[in-house]
């Protein structure tokens, strides 16, 4: 703080005097229910199968909490959701949705299928859109014929099925790779082909590496769910 000329102890009417300059975050408090504990998840789909990966570096600004924290949990045998964000809205959701899905497999003798799933998970972040769960999503799986899905949220429960999709702090470096090596974006048709599962879990090793070495949120360690 940049102390002016003054007879007398700091009060708070100094401050309102405004003898003292101060940045706006200590006038207003600089409390906030939420964090974002970084990290980066994605997914990538194909025919018969879906690649899903996630680090496990947990950070408040410019320290680590943690190094071992997951990201990803499994739903069902064939779906898992990958979330990045605040890490404590991210269990409560998941524990949310393991609860609604036993509830079901209760109910109706049989598991849910990952696009009930999905439809699930979008009406219950919009039902928290006026305090909403800090968490960017992505879930993935195989779908009731055995394809690959992947579906990627917004905070609020907009979604939309996708073939890959990333989230989190190293996102805006994992899109374009993506984009290029699995989307095929801006290249020549016979360029284009799908990727075996094995290219696919060396793709997203190779993804979410090169991220760490830019992003200072992700990085340690690298989960990642085959399904």
């Amino acid at each position: 703080f940049g102390l002016a000329e003054m007879n007398g102890p700091v009060t708070t009417e100094t401050y309102k005097a405004g003898a003292i300059s101060h940045p706006k975050e200590a006038a207003k408090g600089g409390w906030s229910p939420y964090v974002d504990n970084g990290g980066t998840v994605l997914a990538v789909c194909g025919e018969d199968y879906c690649v899903i990966a996630g680090d496990t570096r947990m950070s408040v600004g410019y320290s680590i909490n943690s190094r071992t924290v997951p990201k990803l949990a499994q739903l069902t045998s064939r779906s898992v959701l990958a979330s990045s964000g605040m890490q404590a809205d991210a269990l409560g959701l998941q524990k949310n949705l393991k609860a609604r899905i036993v509830m079901y497999e209760h109910q109706t003798g049989k598991e849910m299928s990952t696009p009930a799933i999905a439809q699930m998970l979008s009406t219950t972040l919009y039902y928290k859109r006026f305090f909403p769960f800090y968490t960017f999503n992505v879930l993935g799986g195989l779908d009731a014929d055995g394809r690959g899905c992947v579906y990627t949220y917004d905070a609020i429960g907009s979604y939309e099925r996708v073939t890959y999709a990333s989230s989190g702090s190293g996102s805006l470096l994992v899109q374009p790779v993506l984009d290029s090596q699995v989307g095929f974006k801006n290249q020549p048709k016979q360029m284009q082909r799908q990727l075996t599962v094995a290219e696919a879990v060396d793709l997203v090793k190779d993804v979410i590496t090169s991220a760490g070495e830019r992003d200072i949120y992700t990085g340690d360690y690298v989960d990642v769910y085959i399904i």
